[in-house]
């Protein structure tokens, strides 16, 4: 069964470390999406590398089982957010990059629902317990937020921040429609 303390891997590190092109589009991966390390960037792509690998073991299985795995995976990765609709194909699911999963953890969210001024604030304000997802806090920033809950995302209830940032964001609004 195993310790209970020590749970498993959740991610693989690169083979060959010191490849210049990888280097550098993880370097941009990192301040783009604000991630603290290169280990938050792994879990990403050790979450699409074994997805693809799910979508590629479909190919070699019997048409009729692998019409039924086939839609349960992309249900799957449609609640997650990964796939646009839910009439998708295998050759979508390994088309998956690594941004569409950094796109769907907490932290960009935040960011791109205007809590936050910059990404990285939006860590900090997670960190700090002021972000709760259906009234429940959630301090992982690299929590994968699936689509039913996008939308249940806002400040936590007794959070100091609550009227700071409601009022940013009526300012916002307020622009927009000046501008528009």
């Amino acid at each position: 069964m195993g310790d209970p303390k020590k749970p498993r891997k959740k991610w693989e590190r690169p083979g060959h470390p010191w490849i210049k092109d990888r280097l550098i589009e993880e370097m941009e991966l990192l301040g783009k999406y604000g991630l603290r390390n290169k280990r938050e960037l792994w879990r990403a792509q050790t979450l699409l590398r074994r997805i693809r690998d799910k979508a590629k073991a479909l190919l070699s299985l019997p048409p009729e089982v692998r019409a039924v795995r086939e839609a349960e995976l992309i249900r799957k990765l449609y609640k997650m957010g990964l796939l646009e609709s839910e009439q998708g194909t295998v050759d979508e699911i390994l088309g998956l990059t690594t941004e569409h999963v950094l796109q769907r953890r907490l932290q960009t969210i935040v960011y791109r629902k205007g809590l936050a001024r910059t990404i990285h604030e939006a860590r900090q304000m997670i960190v700090h317990g002021h972000i709760a997802i259906a009234g429940r806090r959630v301090t992982s920033p690299g929590y994968l937020v699936s689509r039913d809950e996008e939308d249940l995302i806002d400040i936590a209830p007794g959070s100091p921040l609550a009227e700071v940032v409601k009022e940013r964001l009526k300012e916002g609004a307020a622009t927009t429609q000046a501008e528009g």
